[in-house]
């Protein structure tokens, strides 16, 4: 074999080595590719080895996996007139790779676009105190919103807006802390003054039990002076209350003649 024999078939290998480089095509298992032959779709390949044309088609490899943006922070003015700073993360996949390729430019761009203005949209219309407290009801509002302006054209699903933190001005701050101070005292001026009630409802009860049993009276009576009598530094004369009825009765008649003088 001559030498010029072997060049051609060392050559012949290089350009067939060279061809396979260029058409195989490996599609990673969360990635679907998407062909295009002279700017045309022509398929959609699924996970694994694949070959196409070399110069002739092009593959542009999409992948499936739920992807994760930060949202730049927004100054956003809330329907009670509060300026906040507002970040938030956006959460979104490709459920059609056809669409997410032919019909924009930049998916991820575009969604993260849409997220920004949608979110200025939304919580402008929404209260502080909404915003606050029912931060889960707003979530939801973002990702159905957006999700209906980017699955059916754009072939990408939004599975959540997640509003990550809230920026307050100082001055309101200040005013909700306040706010929150009053709260807690009036709640405990509330609760004291229930305290006195109940107390004065069970005194009331206790009094006209006794009133209509003597011996209630006698007995406690008795105990009063028993837990008097603990303190040492007391002397105590004890009276039966009989005693102390009649010596009462005697005072008032004295006074009763003293008035009629």
């Amino acid at each position: 074999m001559s030498a010029a024999a072997i060049w051609g078939i060392v050559l012949g290998a290089l350009v067939i080595v060279v061809l396979l480089a260029f058409a195989i095509r490996i599609v990673k298992q969360w990635e679907n590719g998407v062909v295009l032959r002279f700017g045309r779709l022509v398929s959609i390949r699924k996970p694994g080895l694949n070959l196409i044309v070399p110069f002739v088609e092009r593959m542009t490899r999409v992948d499936r996996r739920v992807i994760t943006t930060i949202l730049e922070p927004q100054e956003v003015i809330t329907a009670d007139n509060v300026t906040i700073s507002v970040n938030a993360v956006l959460y979104f996949m490709v459920v059609d790779p056809e669409k997410a390729i032919i019909r924009v430019e930049d998916y991820k761009m575009a969604c993260t676009q849409i997220a920004l203005t949608t979110l200025r949209s939304v919580l402008g219309q929404s209260q502080l105190d909404e915003l606050l407290a029912h931060r889960d009801q707003i979530n939801l509002r973002l990702s159905q919103i957006i999700d209906s302006q980017t699955e059916e054209p754009w072939g990408v699903r939004v599975t959540l807006v997640e509003v990550k933190d809230v920026l307050l001005p100082e001055a309101m701050q200040r005013a909700m802390a306040k706010q929150a101070e009053s709260e807690r005292e009036k709640r405990a001026k509330i609760i004291h003054a229930e305290g006195e009630y109940q107390a004065a409802q069970t005194l009331t009860n206790a009094a006209e039990i006794i009133s209509s049993q003597p011996a209630a009276l006698q007995l406690r009576y008795l105990q009063t002076l028993v837990e008097i009598a603990g303190e040492k530094s007391n002397t105590i004369i004890p009276l039966p209350l009989d005693v102390m009825s009649a010596i009462s009765g005697v005072l008032k008649q004295v006074a009763t003649d003293r008035k009629q003088e």
